[in-house]
């Protein structure tokens, strides 16, 4: 039975390919996350199912010792905007040496391993649309997005048995997870789901010959595409106001990039993991969310402005005083 190794595996992506992958009952898995309260949690239910393996992928003893005995590593592991973008040194700390550490140790002990890493769209800047050969147009304080970058270049140097797949805006609930409210509003976004997300990284171990040494979009499609307003205005009214959404908008930069995606279709054609669409999604996550209603209630207004045609110069001049709150903060 092949063994695969999953870092990042109480997230939202993570959670959906240990799903998938036990409904194919031919791997042996292990979860691997940091140890808290959420990820226990999350994990809890796959305890007897699977390896969960508490601990860092910083630890390159943990890590050397989890990749020689793993035929394939699915890296989802990371932080994620907006605390990526708050240090310049927390994605390089984190995020690029610990995978360094996991490419290390498949070349020191495991040359038979294949990596399939997550990375992130936003590598492309602020493009309306774009493809694999798009090339990047970044700021220096797009942490997130250059660290991102950085990651690949290292993965394509070192490996020869690897896939990146590039992932865009997640469809997620926003209780649990981190749902990016960092968008610009009038964005047009091609989207994918976590749940079409977990498949997609899962199905990908059975077409490896096809997949190995290249890197994908991997995206919704048509059916997930639409203006950052609409799919926040829909978000909000299914789950209400939240306090990380307030501070968003208040204190956080609009630069987790979207776009629409000339290749979208590529891993499709190969994978057929598309079973989502925005509809799907905004019905799952009715059921999901309970209670909130106050919530709701306070987020009326804002769903009311999102959809109103002037909107732009009120969101402005909202945000005006806040913007130089920041700068002054940054000198």
């Amino acid at each position: 039975m092949k063994k695969v190794l999953v870092t990042g595996a109480a997230g939202a992506i993570g959670l959906n390919v240990i799903k998938y992958l036990l409904s194919e009952g031919k791997y042996e898995i292990t979860a691997l996350d940091l140890r808290n309260k959420n990820s226990q949690k999350r994990l809890k239910k796959y305890r007897r199912r699977v390896n969960l393996i508490y601990g860092d992928i910083n630890d390159s003893i943990l890590v050397d010792a989890l990749v020689k005995d793993h035929d394939y590593i699915i890296h989802l592991a990371g932080f994620m905007p907006p605390i990526a973008d708050i240090k310049s040194n927390l994605m390089e700390k984190m995020d690029y040496e610990g995978t360094k550490n996991i490419v290390k140790a498949m070349n020191n002990y495991n040359h038979h391993a294949h990596l399939i890493y997550a990375s992130s769209t936003t590598i492309y800047g602020p493009k309306k649309i774009a493809n694999i050969n798009t090339p990047s147009d970044l700021t220096p304080l797009d942490y997130y997005s250059n660290t991102k970058l950085k990651i690949e270049k290292y993965i394509t140097k070192h490996l020869k048995k690897y896939t990146i797949i590039r992932i865009p805006l997640l469809l997620t609930n926003p209780k649990n997870n981190a749902f990016m409210y960092n968008v610009k509003l009038n964005e047009e976004v091609e989207a994918i789901t976590d749940n079409d997300a977990g498949y997609l990284f899962a199905s990908s171990l059975n077409k490896l010959k096809e997949l190995t040494g290249k890197i994908y979009n991997g995206t919704g499609g048509n059916a997930t595409t639409a203006t950052y307003r609409d799919i926040l205005a829909s978000v909000l009214s299914i789950y209400g106001l939240s306090f990380k959404y307030i501070l968003t908008l208040l204190f956080i930069d609009k630069n987790f990039y979207c776009h629409v995606y000339e290749d979208g279709d590529d891993l499709e054609q190969i994978l057929e993991f598309r079973s989502d669409s925005l509809s799907s999604y905004y019905m799952r996550l009715k059921r999901q969310v309970k209670g909130r209603k106050i919530a709701k209630i306070l987020a009326k207004p804002i769903v009311i402005f999102l959809k109103r045609k002037n909107r732009g110069k009120i969101t402005s001049l909202l945000k005006k005083p806040f913007t130089i709150f920041r700068s002054r903060n940054n000198k």
